[in-house]
């Protein structure tokens, strides 16, 4: 079973967690215990630990004890979700072994509607997140919170700098679109940054989204993965010091993010890289995981899983394109129609709504064409 692929958790972590007051989370949380594993009929969010930093160029042991503490001497927000941590995935023999037993258990809890909430070891453990996703014939929509790109060369073996290749180049092929969130210029090549354009991706620079976190919403509303490398945030605030980060995003904002990632109808699974393992790193984490969860209690069930019914359309004619807007009367939120191509692959249908902001309505109205609306346009022709 692909259950069998996780350790329990410790009994001297268990210990301290059954003394928590039973107002904390960690009296709350149902655990993977030596003698008992969790029913996940009952379960709607699962964390799960992977214990492998080998794609990581600092290459250490991977400690999630300080986390878990952090994360469960909190106090919940007003959360009906049951939340389990069903423990840890060992390092394998091999990292494709690790690869293996994370794509096994996500597409099993992803199957269920179980979220997964993923703690690392190295980001290039996405492409396991990713890969799970094989069976479920669709299309995946990939966003990375990050300084860097991470392409890397066709024969390079896959690291944490490196697996966005492997994404893109391995077969079964089901990436429809990669978005990056905070990357910084000077750790990217121009001929990174001119991929990312060629390739139709998105993404937004750390000062564009720092200026303006709202960018980010419609981004992580269209998404399946989110991929946090927590070198994206800056050092004064993350307290990763073996890695230091002049720049960053800072603490209020990623846990701003991680809550709009959170309020996605659609993300499934959400991952959490390149834990240095330090217990200074451990409190900002946690607070990450709080805010991802609390955002996961505000889901409204919209697009793609709600009607138009209850949208308000609108129309807008420009020079070359009609543009069909529609805004949601429950949240005020705004999607853009994508013109459905006949002879487009199946698995793309449900992409025929993308999300987007209010000011990119104005645009249009301006005859402004939406960049992310041109691109996924785009990507559906060829």
């Amino acid at each position: 079973m692909e259950f069998d692929f996780l350790s329990p958790l410790q009994n001297e972590f268990l210990e301290v967690v059954y003394k928590l007051d039973p107002q904390q989370l960690g009296s709350k949380i149902v655990f993977h215990t030596k003698d008992h594993f969790p029913d996940l009929n009952k379960v709607t969010i699962a964390i799960v630990g992977v214990l492998d930093n080998r794609g990581h160029s600092m290459a250490a042991s991977v400690d999630l004890t300080a986390v878990r503490q952090e994360l469960y001497t909190m106090f919940p927000g007003n959360w009906d979700a049951s939340i389990a941590d069903l423990g840890d995935i060992a390092a394998g023999n091999s990292i494709d072994d690790s690869y293996f037993a994370l794509k096994k258990i996500v597409a099993h809890l992803i199957k269920n509607r179980i979220i997964p909430i993923v703690i690392g070891g190295s980001q290039d453990l996405t492409y396991g997140l990713y890969r799970a996703y094989d069976e479920l014939e669709q299309m995946v929509n990939l966003v990375a919170i990050d300084s860097k790109f991470d392409f890397g060369k066709e024969n390079e073996n896959v690291s944490a700098g490196s697996y966005l290749t492997k994404i893109i180049i391995d077969e079964p092929n089901n990436l429809f679109n990669y978005c990056n969130i905070g990357y910084q210029t000077y750790y990217n090549s121009q001929e990174e940054i001119d991929l990312i354009e060629k390739l139709f991706f998105d993404a937004y620079r750390l000062g564009e989204i720092s200026n303006n976190l709202a960018l980010a919403e419609p981004v992580f509303r269209d998404a399946d993965i989110v991929s946090l490398d927590l070198n994206a945030i800056k050092s004064a605030d993350s307290g990763n010091f073996s890695s230091f980060a002049p720049n960053g995003f800072n603490g209020k904002e990623i846990c701003s993010l991680a809550r709009y990632a959170g309020i996605s109808d659609k993300v499934s699974s959400f991952g959490i890289f390149n834990h240095d393992s330090s217990a200074q790193e451990a409190p900002l984490i946690a607070q990450i995981i709080w805010y991802f969860i609390e955002g996961f209690h505000y889901r409204s069930n919209e697009y793609p899983f709600g009607s138009r019914e209850n949208y308000i359309k609108y129309i807008v004619p420009s020079e070359d394109e009609t543009l069909v807007f529609f805004k949601s009367d429950k949240t005020d939120r705004w999607w853009i129609e994508i013109p459905f191509i006949s002879n487009v692959n199946n698995k793309l249908k449900r992409n025929t709504l993308l999300p987007c902001s209010y000011d990119e309505y104005l645009g249009a109205c301006n005859q402004e064409l939406p960049e992310r609306w041109w691109k996924a346009q785009r990507k559906n022709t060829v």
